[in-house]
C-alpha cells in the first residue's frame, strides 16, 4: 500500500501514520518527476478547504496517473465538510480515478479565520479521533467498498464551495501581517507547500497562496498574525513534530 498525503498542521499526516505502509507528500511528489504510481491500494489523505478539495491534491490527482485495484480517500476536517467528498469523487472521476472508499475524520479545525484555535485545542477531545481513525483504518485494511452519493444539493455546494475557495486564494497572503519579534528563521518557508515565501526579516509572500496557515500554525515565534484572526493562539498536532512538517512542505523531489 502506498499512501501520499498532505498536510499544514499534521492532522492529516497523523491520521497518514496510523497505516502501516509507505507514505509519500503530496507536495514532494509534485516537485519531483513521478507521474504514474502502481500499488494493490493507493490511499489520498488530505484536509477539507472550504467545503471542497485543496487545488494541491486536485493537481496531483491531475498529474499522476494512480493504477490499483483499491483507491480510497479520508478528508480530515474541523467543523463542517458540506458536499467535500462529493467533490473529492467528483475530482477523481474527472481524472479517470475510481475511489473504492471514501470517509472523512473529524479533528481540530485549523481555520484561525473564523475558529479559536485554544478552544479548538481544548474542544478535541470530545471528537474521539483516535477512535474514528481506527474505524477508518480497520475499513480500509479490510478493503472495504464505499463511496457515498450526496445527491443533487450537495453536488451543486461542493462545485459552489470549491469555486469561492478558489476565488479567495493567491493574494490572500496580504492579510498576514509579520511582527517585529520574527527573527528571520525561514520555518515559514519551510513549512509553505507551494513555495509562496522568501526568507528574510521579516519573509516575502509572492500571493500564490493556498491559504493552508502552515506559516502562522507553525512559526516558532507565533510572529505571523492573519487579518481578523480569532485568537493569538496556532495549532499543530501533538503527534507531527515541525520537523516532519517540513519535510513534507519542502519542496524536494520524492523517489518512489
Amino acid at each position: 500500500m502506498k499512501i501520499f498525503y498532505y498536510t499544514a498542521s499534521g492532522n492529516s499526516l497523523y491520521v497518514a501514520k496510523n497505516f502501516s505502509c509507505d507514505q509519500y507528500s503530496i507536495p514532494g511528489v509534485l516537485s519531483g518527476n513521478t507521474r504514474y504510481v502502481k500499488d494493490e491500494a493507493i490511499g489520498l489523505i488530505f484536509p477539507c478547504y472550504v467545503g471542497s478539495t485543496p487545488t494541491l491534491v486536485c493537481e496531483f490527482m491531475e498529474q499522476v496517473k494512480l493504477e490499483s485495484d483499491y483507491i480510497f480517500a479520508i478528508m480530515t476536517y474541523g467543523n463542517t465538510s458540506l458536499g467535500a467528498l462529493h467533490h473529492v469523487d467528483l475530482m477523481a472521476r474527472k481524472n479517470g480515478i475510481t475511489l473504492s472508499y471514501l470517509n472523512k475524520v473529524l479533528m481540530v479545525d485549523s481555520s484561525i479565520k473564523y475558529f479559536d484555535m485554544a478552544q479548538q485545542i481544548r474542544d478535541q477531545h470530545e471528537k474521539e479521533i483516535d477512535k474514528n481513525i481506527s474505524r477508518i483504518c480497520e475499513q480500509v485494511n479490510a478493503r472495504e467498498i464505499s463511496v457515498g452519493k450526496p445527491g443533487f444539493v450537495m453536488g451543486q455546494v461542493s462545485k459552489l464551495t470549491h469555486h469561492l475557495y478558489k476565488k479567495e486564494i493567491g493574494d490572500v497572503d496580504r492579510k498576514y501581517r509579520v511582527e517585529s519579534h520574527c527573527n528571520g528563521c525561514g520555518v515559514c518557508s519551510d513549512v509553505c507547500p507551494v513555495s509562496n515565501i522568501k526568507p528574510g526579516n521579516p519573509p516575502v509572500f509572492r500571493h500564490r497562496c493556498i491559504r493552508c496557515y502552515a506559516c502562522t500554525h507553525n512559526c516558532p515565534k507565533n510572529a505571523i498574525r492573519f487579518s481578523n484572526e480569532k485568537s493569538r493562539a496556532r495549532f499543530r498536532n501533538e503527534n507531527v513534530s515541525l520537523k516532519e512538517i517540513i519535510k513534507a512542505n519542502r519542496f524536494n523531489s520524492t523517489r518512489l
